[in-house]
């Protein structure tokens, strides 16, 4: 069978997000293993959580565009957006956990936060039901 090139992209992304769990989770083990409580760092801990679900997520959106009923350039688009809010989260996270300079990012909130916040809302959202969308037309056109 031959992928998609959408479907290859998100599979590529998958790989790439889970081996980057893999290593946040190293992280987190070293932190908490080095801490007299015995635990990391909270976006440590959020990041690599975040990691290995997003990483099962781009695989799901792979299959989806997979047996989509949109052009290839319609589930790139969407794809991608998605992707791309995955990956800004997660090195969001990585930062705070670093730099250790917050237990909650989005407290104080400001307007630059908010309008961040919103956009990613839209991007996750739209793009995967964009994607979902997509993938439910191909589907019903197939049954009897």
């Amino acid at each position: 069978m031959t992928l998609t090139l959408a479907t290859q992209i998100a599979l590529i992304a998958a790989g790439v997000i889970f081996l980057w769990a893999l290593i946040l989770g190293v992280w987190k083990f070293a932190q908490i293993m080095r801490s007299p409580d015995g635990a990391a760092h909270i976006y440590v801990d959020i990041a690599h959580r975040a990691a290995l679900m997003y990483s099962f997520a781009t695989a799901m959106l792979g299959v989806f565009v997979q047996f989509s009923a949109w052009s290839t350039a319609v589930n790139l688009v969407a794809l991608v957006v998605v992707v791309f809010f995955f990956v800004t989260a997660i090195a969001s996270y990585c930062l705070h956990g670093t730099l250790r300079d917050t237990e909650n990012q989005l407290h104080p909130t400001s307007p630059m936060m908010t309008a961040s916040m919103v956009a990613l809302i839209v991007g996750e959202i739209g793009g995967t039901a964009v994607i979902l969308l997509g993938f439910i037309v191909e589907q019903v056109g197939t049954w009897n």
